[in-house]
């Protein structure tokens, strides 16, 4: 699944990439569903097995997925039918929003080494540091002198988080103007969806094409083999959610998480149990 959404390399062309494509998977949205309900036990027993690592074993390995896109694109949904396979107690979910008066009083990424998940953990954050050089580039919230150096910032710290045994899983969900927009009706036609709109969506979306390029830059310049990027096609959902728990699922086996041998003589114990 990596080396299918994994970008080639060399300047980065979203334009050249379906949004409605499927790869890696030739069958059909209820076979999706499928696979994912069977990936769900594989995804829970590797999660537990990496927060027993670092609970009782004193490992310091987990996991960090961030997730990218424009709105609509499934940020939510991916927390929700993705990242809701596992325990909530191991996990650490945090949602990036415009930054406060004391986040703005600091470096960019001071809130964002507050928000990185700790050993055993599998942490995901909802938009991220990269709004810094998306948002904050297209609505010239800083001036571009100080935007451009945030790349060279954003390398150099996710470089420290693999060397800290952070596993970076960047995803970029890609939809299609069109899709967005239909997403956008479907939550302004059902008031139960109402809570979900919010006006500024429309406005960011006469700047879609601006927010492309600085989306194209970050995947560009901001891709390693110790922290890539993946462009998820998500304009159907049943893939984009099936094709980040594949994802997932190749990165905690690869970890290969065990759970830690007993410090304790289990035979003693299980002898002082049976004599209470």
């Amino acid at each position: 699944m990596r080396a299918a959404l994994r970008l080639p390399g060399g300047p980065v062309e979203l334009s050249a990439i379906d949004p409605r494509g499927t790869p890696n998977f030739p069958g059909d949205k209820d076979e999706a569903l499928a696979d994912i309900a069977a990936m769900a036990p594989q995804l829970a027993e590797l999660q537990e097995r990496l927060y027993a690592q670092a609970v009782a074993g004193g490992a310091r390995r987990r996991l960090l997925v961030v997730v990218q896109g424009m709105d609509t694109s499934g940020k939510g949904g991916t927390v929700k039918h993705v990242i809701g396979q596992f325990n909530p107690s191991g996990c650490h979910i945090h949602a990036f929003k415009a930054p406060t008066e004391e986040e703005l009083a600091h470096p960019f990424l001071w809130r964002v080494k507050e928000q990185v998940p700790g050993p055993g953990l599998i942490g995901v954050f909802d938009r991220s540091h990269y709004e810094d050089v998306l948002i904050a580039r297209v609505r010239n919230l800083v001036p571009r002198s100080v935007w451009a150096r945030r790349y060279g910032t954003i390398n150099r710290f996710e470089q420290g988080l693999a060397k800290d045994e952070v596993t970076v899983v960047k995803l970029f969900l890609h939809i299609s103007f069109e899709e967005q927009k239909e997403r956008l009706l479907a939550r302004l036609d059902n008031p139960d969806k109402h809570w979900k709109f919010n006006p500024a969506d429309i406005d960011e979306r006469s700047v879609w094409s601006d927010y492309r390029q600085a989306y194209e830059a970050a995947l560009e310049k901001c891709d390693s083999d110790a922290t890539p990027w993946y462009v998820v096609p998500s304009d159907r959902k049943w893939y984009r959610n099936w094709a980040i728990s594949r994802l997932l699922l190749e990165h905690l086996v690869e970890l290969d998480p065990r759970y830690p041998e007993a410090t304790f003589d289990v035979e003693a114990e299980r002898k002082r149990l049976l004599d209470t």
